[in-house]
């Protein structure tokens, strides 16, 4: 039955073909819907390679058994192959009278929903309710788990939204000695498994495997390379530190004002502790044979497999910005929120979810009516698809224009996004072009002209005051009191001196 098995493998694929072509035709209302279809499709991909790598191997007949069956049907009584064929089936389900036949007409279409039935979906179970089916990244077990790390800067939930993917002092308090244990390996696997499966389960669609080998052979490089930020291996040397007046002690990575409290902490148990732990890490660079040898020692190994971890949070984390900016503006504005409004919230979500496909064949016109949404004013629409009350949009001003010069003529909408666009990289990268370094100085300056000007101005007054500064004459009366010379003279007129 080589050929017959030959025949549904092609039968498969062409009605998966067509499955998908119908799902992508789809204009999916909601993100609940827009998430399952691909969800789906990517299903209909994942059976489609299956399927393909079965014909394959029966295209190679590797055996010979498609060659035998194919020549068993071409020579001799063509009738006698057959009913020694049907024979077979034949007590096939006479063994298994109830065995179900796959109809694959109607395997991969959508069911019609009978009266009162509600739509489900594949990915109802897939997400939590903070992460709204992808929308929002849910983050407080891997937060909790981040609080309980010994010596830590305690964050709020909003800063660590911030601060999660950075690993290096002052963002991340640990030092490097610190990080060797398994609580905090444990803590950068849990949350780089956290971010790589909340990718998998929004972007079904997407290349992931390949995203996530350039990840690791980026890694594989930079390590070769002894260029992995807070990984790098410590060669003796005299530690420079960084360039101020007070003394650098290179073990502790610590500065102190002087050189008495300096050599006062040597004696100190940290101190031994931290030159014992950087002596063990000179040690695993020593060797200048290369790569190879550095990943020798063990505490080399466990180094870098805490470093590919973080790695790995730190590209997982830029390739989803947008929804760590989401999830972010999501939690400011629930913080803001009374119990009662976020009940509210959710019930909406829920009657919004269950809603969302019509019930019965009887309301496809009412259904039709609800797709397009009237909006004539052009107004700007809610996180339920609708259009905001036009009362909102005139109380928030959406309708002024702000333009900016500095970001490229670019036009912002309302107070608000003008107020907050001097923060965004646009603006500052545009002011950076123009020379200018101090951009705290420069809100709510558009013109490109004006900035210029007054980034002079300030150059200018700058040097004026290092002149000023150098040029007064410094006065000295009988009790030894240093002024200036103009003061000097004011209180010699009054008498005081």
């Amino acid at each position: 039955m080589i050929l017959e098995e030959q025949r549904f493998l092609h039968e498969d694929l062409e009605r998966l073909e067509q499955a998908i072509s119908d799902r992508v035709a789809e204009e999916p209302r909601h993100v609940r819907e827009r998430l399952n279809r691909d969800h789906q499709i990517a299903g209909f991909l994942d059976r489609i390679q299956d399927q393909s790598k079965r014909l394959l191997d029966i295209y190679k007949d590797a055996d010979g058994s498609r060659t035998k069956e194919i020549q068993a049907i071409s020579t001799g009584e063509p009738l006698e192959e057959f009913y020694k064929q049907m024979a077979g089936i034949k007590s096939f389900h006479q063994r298994y009278p109830n065995e179900p036949v796959e109809n694959l007409e109607r395997a991969y279409k959508k069911r019609a929903l009978g009266e009162g039935e509600t739509t489900t979906y594949e990915i109802d179970n897939m997400f939590t309710g903070e992460e709204a089916f992808g929308k929002f990244m849910d983050l407080t077990t891997i937060h909790e788990l981040y609080l309980n790390l010994p010596s830590i800067k305690r964050l709020t939930y909003l800063q660590y939204l911030d601060a999660f993917d950075s690993f290096v002092p002052p963002q991340l308090s640990i030092k490097r000695p610190d990080k060797m244990t398994d609580q905090y390996f444990s803590y950068v696997g849990e949350l780089a498994n956290y971010l790589e499966s909340f990718m998998r389960r929004t972007r079904p669609l997407e290349d992931l495997e390949k995203l996530f080998k350039s990840f690791d052979e980026d890694f594989e490089k930079a390590w070769d390379d002894n260029d992995v930020t807070g990984w790098k291996l410590e060669v003796p040397a005299p530690s420079i530190g960084p360039a101020t007046d007070g003394v650098w002690c290179a073990d502790c990575e610590k500065e102190f004002k002087n050189d008495n409290v300096y050599k006062a902490h040597l004696t100190g148990k940290k101190h031994i502790r931290a030159a014992e732990a950087r002596a063990a890490r000179q040690e695993a660079g020593n060797d200048t044979n290369g790569s190879a040898n550095r990943g020798s020692s063990a505490l080399r190994l466990k180094e870098r497999a805490i470093a590919e971890r973080e790695y790995r949070v730190k590209r997982l984390a830029a390739a989803m910005s947008q929804e760590r900016s989401d999830t972010r503006v999501n939690v400011e504005r629930k913080q803001g929120m009374t119990e009662r409004e976020r009940q509210m919230e959710l019930d909406a979500l829920f009657a919004e979810s269950s809603s969302a496909a019509p019930q019965a064949d009887d309301s496809d016109n009412e259904s039709d009516g609800d797709d397009k949404i009237y909006n004539p004013l052009k107004l700007p629409l809610a996180w339920d698809g609708k259009p905001i009350p036009f009362w909102l949009y005139k109380l928030h001003g959406l309708g002024v224009e702000f333009r900016c010069e500095i970001c490229g003529n670019y036009v912002y909408m309302g107070r608000r996004a003008f107020d907050k666009h001097f923060n965004e990289a646009r603006h500052i990268y545009g002011l950076k072009c123009l020379g200018i370094t101090n951009t705290t100085l420069f809100r709510e300056i558009t013109d490109i002209a004006d900035a210029v000007k007054l980034w002079d101005k300030i150059q200018r007054d700058k040097q004026k005051g290092k002149k000023d500064e150098g040029s007064v004459v410094q006065m000295e009366d009988a009790e030894g009191n240093v002024m200036p010379e103009k003061v000097y003279y004011d209180l010699q007129k009054q008498g005081l001196l």
